[in-house]
């Protein structure tokens, strides 16, 4: 696994990037040599934050813990991914599972799993075209975390939505 470690508003000491590295050594036995993870460590007045990014085969799993320390908060950050790994791994199995047999009480199974993915509401935009600015002061207009818009830079469907840490941020897409 191809790991980088990134300090914002601080530079990680090599004892926190050799931390690092072994604590991410655990997640080799659910991925393969072409994933990679990006650990950001970040320095606030009353806290530390890590943030880890796993990205293969292109999922993406993500996890962040604040903490008073940087290792405290990078073993948090790291038992929240295992656990979210896991997680979704079980699922996959489940659905594999369910979808090679074709008994009634597995049958039944599956199509409790999919209620945990109901739609109960479908909405419609229009797609006006907006500059980001524009985008981020409709949001908050709207009291809402998130806002769909037309880039009018780039003619592309975006994303903005409102950071825990009171920043925005701004979702744009990708050709594969």
């Amino acid at each position: 696994m191809n790991i980088t470690v990134i300090g914002r508003k601080c530079t990680p000491r090599d004892s926190f990037k050799e931390r690092a590295q072994k604590k991410l050594a655990k997640l080799d036995k659910f991925f393969d040599d072409e994933a990679s993870a990006k650990v950001t460590a970040t320095v606030e007045k009353n806290s530390q934050t890590v943030e880890i990014t796993v990205n293969h085969n292109g999922n993406l799993y993500r996890a962040q813990n604040k903490g008073f320390e940087l290792n405290e908060a990078l073993d948090g950050c790291v038992d929240l991914l295992i656990r979210q790994i896991r997680k979704n791994k079980t699922r996959l199995e489940k659905r594999l599972r369910s979808g090679a047999f074709d008994s009634a009480p597995e049958a039944e199974e599956a199509v409790e799993e999919e209620k945990d993915y109901e739609v109960v509401r479908v909405k419609t935009i229009p797609l006006k075209p907006q500059s980001v600015e524009e985008a981020i002061l409709q949001m908050n207009m709207l009291g809402h975390k998130f806002y769909m818009f037309k880039n009018a830079a780039d003619d592309s469907v975006a994303l903005v939505y409102s950071r825990d840490d009171g920043g925005y941020g701004l979702i744009t897409p990708e050709e594969e």
